[in-house]
């Protein structure tokens, strides 16, 4: 294959190559594997926003509260 063509072309030919019930198990797998990232990045989100709040950086308020600061 010549080196213009890039990783992800790459990748979908390969997969092409493989039978239809190959193809399908590597979707599922993908897809099982992206939702693992998710729920690890969610996870991390979580843990931030736990510390931040530890540390007082968090603050509540209303819309217009939140409006006012942008004025600031």
């Amino acid at each position: 294959m010549p080196e213009s063509i890039s990783a992800f072309q790459r990748a979908i030919d390969a997969v092409e190559s493989l039978s239809l019930q190959d193809q399908e198990a590597v979707l599922t797998l993908l897809q099982k594997r992206l939702a693992d990232q998710r729920r690890q990045e969610l996870g991390q989100s979580i843990a931030d926003v736990r510390h931040e709040f530890a540390q007082g950086h968090v603050q509540f308020g209303s819309v217009d509260d939140f409006m006012a600061g942008l004025d600031d």
